[in-house]
């Protein structure tokens, strides 16, 4: 049974939610931490609510009306987020008077919209839907997991349409305390060279892609998603490769039939060994494609990873932005995406043009 993406929308660093050539007008940045490029949200919320929403539920909000608008659906039959960190910012507006108040007087509505959920909830809210609503927060996983609760209900043929997608936000308390941890770089680097930085850490990143999949195919679906897999904390690099390969076997599909490699290389120079290893030993002669020196690094990058390469299939064009190795094929028929976040959990998607 095949599954097609009918529909994408994105809102990230890059103008990812204008209409036109993927990314046509690239931004280029110079520091350690990118923030979304936001269109107008009036288009789809009320002016009073685009008020009290937080930032990463605009973003979300906004991201699954584009994807459905290009599906040509206005009501889906499941709504599947995937999120690691929620919605940080109003967590850290609570906490935050939570201590300056000594805990006294606090109102409910920080606590309430800091739930992980709020995001899909207030989909459903706003559309009006009452079908199946779920929320998976599996830091590193989380955008796949989503993914793959709704090729389940695909198969099974419960759902015509889902709604998939994952989203991440960056704060500034969220940003200090990965920065004491190594996980970004001190000093700012252009986001165009970043691959290419010799030293440790990556840069941070937030966005949100959604999907609108199917088991029927639409008038926009240009991929279909053919498979997904993860690895949890795996001992050594020749258990990723081994089971890439198993991986690709298990569609029917061989080394030499991928078209296209993306990875989610960082910068970091410690966590693009294993993207090194596995080009290296499998794809050492294909070209190789890289997203996360346009959207930063969060736990759901995979989800910008896939939007672009479902983008890249349905234009049969890899933009010059995005390339880190080889020569951009002609012809784009099967994509791998594989990806890790901070060398623990690694996860590979196949896309196959339809």
């Amino acid at each position: 049974m095949n599954i097609y993406i009918n529909g994408s929308g994105c809102i990230s660093p890059q103008e990812t939610a204008q209409i036109g050539p993927l990314f046509a007008t690239l931004r280029e940045y110079d520091q350690v931490r990118l923030s979304t490029v936001d269109p107008d949200y009036k288009q789809w919320i009320d002016l009073k609510q685009i008020r009290r929403m937080s930032r990463v539920v605009k973003m979300g909000v906004g991201a699954a009306n584009l994807s459905m608008e290009e599906a040509g659906i206005t009501m889906p039959d499941a709504i599947i987020t995937g999120t690691a960190y929620g919605c940080l910012d109003d967590t850290g507006v609570f906490l935050n008077k939570l201590v300056s108040q000594q805990e006294e007087m606090l109102t409910p509505t920080a606590f309430i919209q800091s739930t992980h959920n709020t995001v899909g909830g207030q989909i459903a809210l706003l559309m009006g839907c009452n079908a199946y609503n779920n929320t998976f927060v599996h830091r590193g996983f989380s955008f796949e997991h989503g993914l793959l609760d709704a090729m389940m209900i695909l198969k099974e043929g419960s759902a015509k349409h889902v709604l998939a997608g994952g989203l991440d936000e960056i704060t500034n308390y969220s940003h200090q305390i990965l920065s004491r941890l190594g996980m970004y770089k001190k000093v700012a680097v252009k986001t165009m060279e970043l691959l290419n930085s010799p030293e440790t850490g990556t840069i941070a990143g937030e966005g949100a892609a959604f999907f609108t999949l199917s088991t029927e195919k639409g008038a926009h679906a240009a991929a279909e998603l053919v498979g997904l897999s993860t690895i949890y904390k795996p001992l050594w690099e020749g258990e990723v490769i081994g089971e890439i390969v198993k991986f690709l076997e298990a569609h029917d599909c061989e080394l030499g039939d991928i078209d296209l490699l993306v990875t989610g290389r960082n910068g970091h120079i410690d966590h693009d060994e294993m993207y090194e290893e596995v080009a290296a030993a499998l794809f050492p002669e294909h070209p190789e494609a890289c997203f996360k020196h346009l959207c930063g690094e969060y736990p759901t990058a995979m989800a910008f990873g896939t939007w672009m390469a479902n983008r890249m299939i349905a234009e049969q064009d890899v933009p010059a932005a995005a390339m880190f190795y080889g020569q951009p094929p002609t012809k784009l028929k099967n994509v791998l995406i594989y990806n890790h976040h901070q060398g623990t959990h690694h996860s590979m998607i196949l896309l196959r043009a339809c």
